[in-house]
């Protein structure tokens, strides 16, 4: 492998996998999050010493994406249905809360990484939100009479 060749981080995969695996065994998967890092959209309420630990199990969480840059999903925390925005960069470990087996990363994992398409950073400290599919205005009932 030459010195100018790039390759992609494994937190994301790794997360995935180990998602997977303790949904699979009837686990709650937890994630840890470096809160003070770049991008994060949290509950800044229940941050403890700089971090959150968030329960991603799917019966938790809505319309969860887990991408190679960052993790969305909604989660209602005191009632409030709030929109979690974490990158992976962010993502100190996965495991589950019953027994704790899982993985924690290398916070230096992502120093010397630049993706490919980083020509538009991110602003206003918030995740750029990808554009909804349109439906048709087609109506599913009818009423009969």
């Amino acid at each position: 492998m030459s010195e100018t060749t790039f390759i992609t981080p494994t937190r994301p995969y790794m997360v995935r996998a180990l998602y997977q695996w303790i949904e699979d065994n009837a686990l709650t998967p937890y994630l840890m999050v470096d809160a003070t890092a770049d991008n994060v959209q949290i509950p800044t309420e229940h941050v403890q010493d700089g971090r959150i630990v968030l329960n991603i199990a799917s019966r938790a969480t809505g319309n969860m994406s887990m991408e190679n840059d960052y993790i969305h999903f909604s989660a209602r925390f005191g009632g409030v249905s709030q929109e979690i925005w974490v990158p992976l960069t962010a993502v100190m470990g996965i495991y589950a809360k019953e027994n704790s087996q899982g993985m924690f990363f290398d916070p230096k994992e992502y120093d010397n990484y630049q993706p490919e398409d980083d020509s538009a950073p991110m602003s206003n400290n918030s995740p750029a939100k990808a554009p909804k599919p349109k439906r048709d205005n087609k109506a599913g009932l009818k009423v009969l009479k």
